[in-house]
């Protein structure tokens, strides 16, 4: 099934989840992220037929090494409750956005890196099951602008890359909400949280191991030819 949108005329239908999401996820209205486009995916089964029950969300700076239907079974795999499949994130980016939360809580998980650790999402890849996302108590009340301003407060959290934190930062409070993907389905490239104060731990966040899936050339890093 092939559907076109209007993202101006879907922004305007979820105002009241977009406009919450800008608040606390873009960093000023000027930012790459602060677009409405980078909020849809969170109120995604709001906006697509019901008759769609699961959809597959990809950035465009990937490198595909299988066949995307093998991504797609990953559905297959995700427990009760998970309404979204995501991989980790590869940079220690939210060990810097929760530095104020991890300097109250120095023995907390959040921000650290993984296999302990909680390292926040990468959105370059994102199973959305739509119908969980609509049957989902839990995941329709954490699309409401109180708590989404509760959770923000509580994690003193300030964001600049859309979705993605949204996503990290419930995923804080409620992990069951997510099937985690393996890193070779989102083989993320950036380093520059390596070359910005980070050095003495962004191996223990870039570390992948297995054959990579997909590559994700984010910050315009290229991708090998392999």
């Amino acid at each position: 099934m092939v559907v076109f949108h209007d993202v101006g005329v879907l922004t305007d239908k979820l105002f009241p989840v977009v406009e919450a999401m800008q608040k606390h996820f873009s960093a000023g209205s000027g930012t790459y992220y602060s677009d409405s486009i980078f909020f849809l995916s969170v109120a995604m089964h709001q906006i697509m037929p019901k008759e769609i029950l699961r959809i597959i969300q990809l950035d465009l700076d990937l490198k595909y090494k299988t066949n995307i239907r093998e991504l797609f079974e990953e559905f297959d795999n995700f427990l009760p409750g998970a309404v979204i499949g995501i991989a980790r994130e590869m940079q220690p980016v939210y060990r810097h956005t929760f530095w104020q939360f991890r300097h109250e809580n120095p023995k907390t998980r959040v921000g650290g890196p993984p296999p302990e650790g909680l390292p926040g999402f990468n959105s370059g890849v994102m199973l959305l099951n739509l119908e969980a996302m609509r049957q989902s108590p839990l995941y329709s009340r954490l699309l409401e602008p109180t708590q989404v301003q509760q959770l923000a407060d509580k994690y003193h959290f300030r964001g600049h890359l859309g979705d993605q934190d949204f996503f990290t930062m419930i995923g804080m409070e409620h992990p069951e909400l997510f099937h985690v993907l393996d890193c070779t389905w989102n083989r993320q490239l950036c380093t520059w949280w390596r070359d910005h104060g980070y050095s003495d731990v962004f191996e223990a966040y870039f570390r992948c191991e297995g054959h990579v899936k997909i590559y994700h050339g984010n910050c315009n890093t290229p991708i090998p030819d392999v």
